[in-house]
């Protein structure tokens, strides 16, 4: 965007700058005479920018005698370069061999400023002497930016892991100096400390940004990456180191398997350890005890030579020690007599690497005790189903009060004194036998007939095992009755009631459907 400013009466007498005024209000279409500039130009120290500066719409009879590029420094001006017609052109210091002008002439006075410094930074006037009409000028600000020097630093002190302390120890620092604008700085890791900035503010303008990261020491940190992370305008700077820490060892010991039987031969148990540095030192122990006579101690190997014996069960204790410290670890072994043979079903496990055992037994665990279960409901239910042995159905018994139920007394009405009793026969007068009727002799008169055929054992015996059945019946029903043969249907039935039957009537619930079950039955 070009800026302008209105000419000034320097340079020309008085009445001739009120006439041009005067002028250009009374003729609104004379063109104005304009210098034009950028508002706002800025570049990085060392770099070079271009300072744009023309004159436009001069008056015919206006005369450019010189253009002059002034710095403002504390409400003074300051002259930079010069531009004359006739004296050629002029810089001054410390401008000299920085500062040229592109094209000069009556109309263009761009100029080139190379090798910025910061001191270079402020507000710049591009001015056109004229004569008569005096001087036109205008002016732009120049921003000097200054890119930081970014560097990271790991402590030199040795990093140290105690379990007896829980202090933050610095362990990097990061630092973007002399940046203008200030940068912006942050740390990426996984570490679990806290980082703490400031900034430094110097008289030239520049900012230094310092942060500075802290932790506390410790196994798990050792060998994680910690990165500084710089953001200045558009750049990204990144740098990283890998943190050191020291640690006495952790220690831990392989070689029993768990399979250690009479006669093995050459066995060995081998002390591990986790250390930084490196353990240099180990020893081995019988916990309450003594190592056997066939042991044999190889730097971090118990050898145990020839065969396994009893001798070797225990519990043994290896040492490592490194410059931090001493730690121990230790394995219970036990010996067997015979060798242990997996069963070919962990074989098979064995056999599929990865295989997801645990998985699959809480599957099987789970179908069998779904199982179970349905077995145990279908138990109950059946039982249920057998205990009760009533007769739900709308069937009316021959007595009684129409409904009954299959093995349980019922509270009837004393109704014996209304049998009917044969006439043929003294003997036979008493209440009559439940299936003793007139159709037993007929059966007996029909093996009469049919005695030659292997009596009630033969054909003339299994006429009607339905019937048969149905005699040791204590009742049947309406329509079973309807259904039988002449002369069986018109029976008359007796029934002995016992005295205690009557007490029980009162453990009875009735149905729906009228029917009576026990209290028992029900509440089940």
């Amino acid at each position: 965007m070009a800026r302008t400013a209105l000419p000034g009466p320097s340079g020309c007498s008085w009445w001739w700058w009120l006439a041009l005024s005067l002028a250009a209000a009374l003729l609104p279409g004379l063109p104005a005479q304009l210098v034009q500039v950028n508002d706002t130009v800025s570049g990085f120290v060392g770099s070079d920018v271009v300072l744009h500066c023309n004159f436009a719409n001069p008056l015919p009879n206006v005369k450019i005698t010189q253009v002059t590029w002034q710095k403002a420094t504390n409400g003074t001006k300051q002259n930079v370069a010069i531009y004359n017609p006739a004296m050629g052109v002029s810089v001054l210091s410390p401008y000299k061999e920085r500062v040229v002008f592109l094209r000069p002439s009556f109309t263009d006075g761009t100029i080139r400023l190379s090798r910025l410094e910061l001191r270079d930074e402020g507000v710049y006037i591009c001015e056109f002497a004229t004569f008569p009409t005096g001087n036109r000028e205008s002016q732009l600000n120049l921003t000097i930016l200054a890119k930081p020097t970014n560097h990271m630093e790991g402590t030199r002190k040795a990093l140290v892991a105690k379990a007896s302390t829980t202090d933050k120890i610095l362990v990097a620092t990061c630092t973007s100096a002399n940046g203008k604008p200030p940068s912006t700085v942050s740390w990426d890791t996984r570490l679990r400390g806290e980082a703490e900035f400031q900034e430094v503010r110097h008289s030239n303008g520049t900012v230094t940004v310092v942060s500075r990261y802290r932790l506390v020491p410790s196994r798990e940190a050792h060998q994680q990456p910690l990165t500084c992370v710089v953001n200045y305008q558009l750049d990204r700077f990144t740098d990283s180191l890998t943190l050191n820490v020291q640690y006495e060892p952790e220690v831990t010991i392989e070689g029993f398997d768990g399979n250690w039987y009479l006669k093995r031969m050459d066995v060995k148990l081998i002390c591990k350890s986790d250390a930084n540095p490196q353990a240099t030192k180990y020893q081995w122990r019988l916990l309450n005890g003594s190592l056997p006579e066939n042991a044999e101690v190889q730097n971090s190997t118990l050898f145990f030579k020839g065969p396994v014996t009893y001798s070797l069960a225990g519990t043994y204790v290896c040492e490592a020690t490194n410059i931090i410290g001493t730690r121990s670890g230790q394995v219970e072994v036990n010996v067997t007599e015979f060798p242990y043979t997996p069963s070919p079903t962990e074989h098979g496990k064995r056999a599929v690497p990865g295989f997801p055992t645990a998985i699959v037994g809480g599957a099987v665990g789970g179908v069998l005790l779904v199982l179970a279960v349905a077995g145990v409901l279908f138990a109950v239910f059946r039982r249920r189903r057998h205990t009760f042995k009533g007769d739900y159905s709308t069937k009316k018994h021959v007595y009684g009060n129409g409904y009954s139920k299959a093995g349980i007394a019922q509270h009837h009405p004393p109704a014996a004194q209304n049998l009917q009793y044969p006439e043929d026969s003294d003997d036979d007068k008493k209440p009559g036998q439940l299936g003793g009727s007139s159709y037993e002799e007929e059966e007996e008169e029909e093996e009469e007939v049919g005695g030659g055929s292997g009596g009630k054992g033969g054909a003339g015996g299994g006429l009607h095992p339905k019937l048969d059945d149905d005699a040791k019946r204590p009742y049947f029903t309406v329509d079973e009755a309807d259904g039988r043969p002449d002369g069986y249907g018109n029976r008359t039935l007796g029934y002995q009631y016992d005295p205690e039957q009557l007490d029980m009537a009162e453990n009875m619930v009735s149905q729906n459907d009228g029917s009576f079950i026990s209290k028992k039955e029900w509440y089940v």
